[in-house]
């Protein structure tokens, strides 16, 4: 199982990962989430909305919003790769909430799944559109709004990047050269951005949330062993229903946030397993 899913634990948080997390008062604290029209973008704002959250979520297609959160939560359509689609966002965002506390660069896909030689480029280069690229300019447009948060009040100000990474990004897998390429430079962008931003105040994290039962669940096990060699250790952990809840994700990214007993020491993190914790 650890081969699935590729930790380097030497290289990831280890500490508080057992323990119950003491999270503060998050009425009025403002979370992005992008790719929230479905899986763990939607399971994210669920969760952060019973905290009391404001929320700004988008995605391509329709987002749901949270029935209670339906007076404090902002829905656009944005195309993650756009970068006129993205700044229209986070200007929308600050013009509506004023400040973000914790963004979180969600939106992403799996496709292509094949060996590398079978790869159109066309296809490659759109995945790496979307999951690296993407995250490149909603980075840079929260990096900029908490600039200017910290120019306005003359001192640094907290908060938080989140971009959702996976154990891929450290591990190589036969069939998924793309979605490998793409989390790995995820991983590297997000500890640039560390270094650039410390002195703001912005604390940037590389999560990896485990394996959550999503679409992207479906469409792994889907594949072939011609596509994708190791699908029968999907199909195994479907059969033990080995998988992270969204709920248990969303309160460690929560704590990597909000709780400063629980702040990960490196920039690369894994949330451990549900079944283990």
């Amino acid at each position: 199982m650890a081969r699935i899913l590729g930790y380097l634990h030497e290289r990831v948080l280890s500490r508080g990962h057992n323990k119950k997390m003491s999270l503060p008062h998050l009425h009025g604290r403002t979370a992005v989430i992008t790719g929230a029209s479905r899986g763990i973008g939607a399971g994210l704002a669920a969760e952060f909305a019973a905290r009391g959250m404001n929320l700004a979520l988008c995605a391509r297609g329709d987002c749901p919003v949270p029935r209670e959160a339906e007076d404090r939560t902002l829905v656009a359509r944005v195309d993650v790769q756009d970068e006129v689609d993205v700044k229209a966002f986070s200007a929308a965002v600050i013009e509506r909430f004023n400040t973000v506390d914790l963004w979180i660069n969600n939106a992403g896909i799996l496709k292509p799944i094949a060996p590398l030689r079978e790869i159109d480029l066309g296809e490659f280069r759109n995945h790496l559109s979307i999951n690296l690229i993407g995250v490149f300019l909603g980075t840079r447009a929260f990096v900029h709004a908490h600039r200017e948060r910290v120019a306005a009040s003359g001192a640094a100000q907290d908060a938080c990047l989140i971009n959702i990474s996976s154990g891929a990004s450290w591990s190589g897998y036969a069939g998924w050269s793309a979605y490998c390429s793409g989390k790995a430079g995820l991983d590297r962008l997000t500890e640039s951005v560390q270094l650039e931003e410390a002195d703001t105040g912005l604390r940037a994290y590389a999560v990896a949330p485990g394996v959550v039962d999503t679409a992207m669940q479906d469409l792994i096990r889907s594949s072939t062993p011609e596509q994708f060699p190791m699908v029968d250790k999907f199909h195994e952990m479907k059969a033990n229903e080995a998988f992270n809840t969204t709920s248990f994700v969303a309160e460690h990214l929560l704590s990597y946030a909000f709780d400063p007993s629980a702040r990960p020491a490196e920039v690369c993190v894994r949330v451990p397993a549900e079944s283990e914790a």
